[in-house]
């Protein structure tokens, strides 16, 4: 990623993920999925980033969703 983007959310399961990125989407912050998945031993992380200037405000709109 680029250094302007900066990781708000991370999970193991993908619908979590796409859930993430909707709810940042419909509260016009931009955002893009990056599956760290091992497709073949299914671990790892799938990580949800934002631009750097919109971090804080989407990482407190995912507080409950991680919760």
């Amino acid at each position: 990623m680029d250094e302007n983007w900066q990781e708000v959310f991370s999970t193991s399961q993908p619908w979590q993920a796409e859930m993430a990125k909707q709810i940042l989407e419909e509260n016009g912050i931009a955002a893009v999925v990056v599956n760290r998945k091992d497709s073949s031993y299914l671990f790892g992380e799938i990580n949800v980033y934002t631009e750097l200037t919109h971090a804080d405000q989407a990482k407190e709109l995912l507080k409950e969703l991680k919760g």
